[in-house]
């Protein structure tokens, strides 16, 4: 048995000597390895019953000249060897070897076997390259398909795109025609309310200096009559007495001649004589020649330019093309003009003989900063309104006066404010800087110290960011509109808690932008503009005072719930149009706390469909603007509530341009407005 044992092992040692030959002709990486298949029979115990023989454990025996078995835990593991592909031409399998081997003497020995597997090698990494330029190519085709696709669709679309365009182009076109229009109509009206009250004050003036000139010209008339009746008279007596002398010699050379006492009684003067002498008719052109004649008497007298006028105490002589300041002298004057003329300095003597002056406007000159003496305005002591609108300035003149209450410098060329430009000016009540080149890094936070009882300040059309600092506590209206601010911090209004009023429109603005703290806790900031910024969102945390709410032409589509909840006494005019408010924006909560309190709503050219929910709530609503949008049915309760008693409360209901079927509208739905014309309904889209 032991014998047969040592025959099995020297099998077993034989056969990895075969095998180490084979793998060192096959080199590792060639796929020339060998590949074992393992098979098991199981025993008894630790030993193993193999064809009817019992075999100990780790007992080792081959059964045939490709199988190795081996005895192990009872289980009977055999291995059989699997021969490899050889590429030679005289393979060789040595006695007692299951695999063929190639010979060292062949024609071709391991080198060739090793180009041929290199071969083998390369064949496949072509045949890969291959698949994968078919697969680059075929990738390629489907991206230049999709491209060409997208291009075919893009083309498609692209008149579409063009329409889409041109139609939001036209529509931004009349957006800004109509705000362009209602600003000129605005502006329209306001110049014609102006003009009519000034054509009013001009013509109470006119008909006040015309009953002045009348009154002066009937005593200058009067004291004119009444020195000439004195002349006459004494011309009179003195004719008196020398016709008396001469009747006295024809008495005295008759008595000679006669002898006796002749008296005659004495002639009556002349008619024509006295009638030579007696007042003269005041006619009307009498009274013209001389009161043309007194208007250049008082030219002459006062050094007036020709064309100016001059009433009472003002002198105008606006848009004469004067270039150089006119020397006036007259010491009572109050009020003086000399608006668009081209002059482009003020020596220091040019108000010596106008002392009392209160009143001086320069607006439309040619006026720079170093043309005005520093002097010009110190003998001034009672001015109080300055105008130098419109003219070349870079500075703010030194030395005004401390009477100042008005001061205008817009449409300049400013590039400063510095600590002293407003000094000893604690009596200014108004100014106006719009128009120049002022930003936060040009004026200084301390300019507006002195101005103690500043009220009214405007500074648009500048380039500021942020609003500035400094701002005087006594400030009550602040306008900043046309800047480039982009941000509210919050503690940018601490020191002015009686602002009234603040226009911050045509600017950078977003509801994120705007500190929470930045003006809630406000008691009298009552009117809010942020027309025409960027906000998506009415703001949140707005003043509890607010009662004017401006946000025209921004590109809100949503009305917060309860954003005016926390107002006092409530909200009473707000302007939303020209946003993209729709049916989603408006919440049935969006105008809680504002219902006893809105006299006037806006809600026009806007996405509106439907008519938003809590109108009819509003009780105290006088104006409601819902016109260009979508609207295509004004539901029985949606504006008007008819169970509600009480006068009609809504004197003006816009709802043109929508798509409004008049039809279909309850005759219960407008009970609350005042009369049927105040509804305006035509005209009204079709598509």
């Amino acid at each position: 048995m032991r014998w047969w044992l040592v025959g099995a092992g020297l099998w077993l040692l034989l056969a990895l000597a075969v095998s180490d030959i084979q793998a060192r002709n096959n080199p590792p990486g060639h796929g020339c390895g060998l590949h074992r298949e393992k098979r098991r029979r199981t025993g008894s115990g630790k030993q193993c019953l193999y064809q009817g023989l019992t075999m100990f454990d780790q007992a080792m025996w081959s059964p045939t000249s490709c199988v190795t078995c081996l005895c192990t835990g009872g289980q009977v593991v055999c291995e059989e060897v699997s021969c490899p592909t050889m590429h030679c031409y005289f393979p060789f399998t040595p006695v007692g070897e299951c695999c063929p081997i190639c010979m060292e003497s062949g024609p071709h020995n391991s080198v060739t076997q090793e180009r041929i597997c290199r071969e083998e090698e390369e064949e496949q990494l072509r045949k890969k390259k291959e698949a994968k330029k078919k697969r680059r190519k075929k990738k390629e085709e489907q991206v230049q398909k999709q491209r060409r696709l997208v291009k075919e669709r893009g083309a498609e679309q692209q008149p579409q795109r063009r329409k889409l365009e041109k139609d939001e182009e036209q529509w931004w076109t009349q957006t800004e025609e109509t705000e362009r229009k209602r600003r000129e109509e605005e502006e329209a009206r306001r110049w014609k309310d102006a003009m009519e009250r000034q054509a009013r004050e001009m013509e109470r003036e006119l008909e006040e200096e015309r009953r002045r000139q009348e009154e002066n010209l009937r005593r200058r008339l009067q004291a004119v009559t009444e020195e000439e009746q004195k002349q006459l008279e004494e011309e009179f007596k003195e004719r008196a007495e020398e016709v008396d002398e001469w009747m006295e010699k024809v008495r005295e050379e008759e008595e000679e001649i006669r002898g006796d006492v002749f008296q005659s009684p004495p002639k009556e003067p002349d008619q024509s004589t006295t009638s030579r002498f007696g007042p003269p008719a005041e006619t009307e052109d009498e009274m013209m020649e001389l009161e043309e004649e007194e208007g250049e008497r008082v030219e002459n007298r006062h050094g007036l330019p020709p064309g100016c006028g001059i009433s009472d105490v003002t002198v105008t002589c606006d848009g004469l093309k004067l270039a150089h300041f006119p020397p006036l002298s007259i010491a009572e004057l109050k009020s003086l003009s000399l608006e668009d003329n081209n002059i482009s300095s003020i020596p220091a003597e040019s108000f010596n003989g106008i002392p009392n002056l209160e009143w001086i406007n320069l607006s439309k000159n040619q006026l720079s900063s170093a043309a005005i003496d520093p002097k010009a305005f110190t003998g001034l002591k009672l001015l109080r309104r300055l105008y130098l609108n419109g003219n070349l300035l870079e500075v703010v003149p030194n030395n005004l006066p401390s009477t100042l209450q008005e001061l205008k410098i817009s449409e300049n060329k400013l590039r400063g404010v510095d600590e002293n430009s407003f000094r000893d000016l604690s009596n200014l009540v108004i100014l106006e800087l719009e128009g120049n080149l002022l930003s936060e890094g040009n004026v200084d936070p301390r300019a507006f110290a002195p101005l103690i009882q500043l009220s009214y300040l405007r500074l648009g059309r500048n380039y500021f960011r942020t609003v500035p600092q400094g701002l005087p506590p006594s400030l009550l209206e602040l306008y900043l509109e046309n800047n480039l601010i982009e941000e509210i911090s919050e503690a940018v209004f601490n020191q002015t808690e009686n602002l009234n009023v603040v226009s911050l429109s045509h600017n950078r603005l977003d509801e994120t932008s705007i500190a929470p703290m930045a003006w809630i806790d406000h008691r009298n900031l009552e009117s809010i503009d942020l027309s025409h910024n960027q906000l998506f969102l009415v703001p949140s945390y707005l003043p509890r005072s607010l009662v004017n709410l401006l946000l025209v032409g921004n590109h809100i589509e949503r009305i917060p719930a309860f954003v005016f909840a926390h107002m006092d006494p409530g909200l009473e005019y707000l302007y939303l149009s020209y946003n993209k408010l729709d049916e989603d924006g408006i919440e049935p909560e969006s105008f809680f706390g504002s219902y006893g309190s809105m006299v006037e709503l806006c809600l026009d050219h806007n996405q509106l469909v439907t008519v938003p929910s809590g109108i009819s709530e509003m009780s105290n609503l006088h104006f409601l603007r819902l016109n260009n949008n979508k609207i295509r049915r004004v539901p029985e309760e949606s504006i008007c509530d008819p169970d509600k008693d009480g006068d009609p409360n809504l004197v003006v209901l816009r709802l043109e341009n929508n798509y409004i079927d008049s039809k279909t509208i309850s005759p219960t739905a407008f009970s609350c407005v005042h009369a049927t014309s105040s509804v305006i309904l035509k005209p009204q889209k079709t598509k």
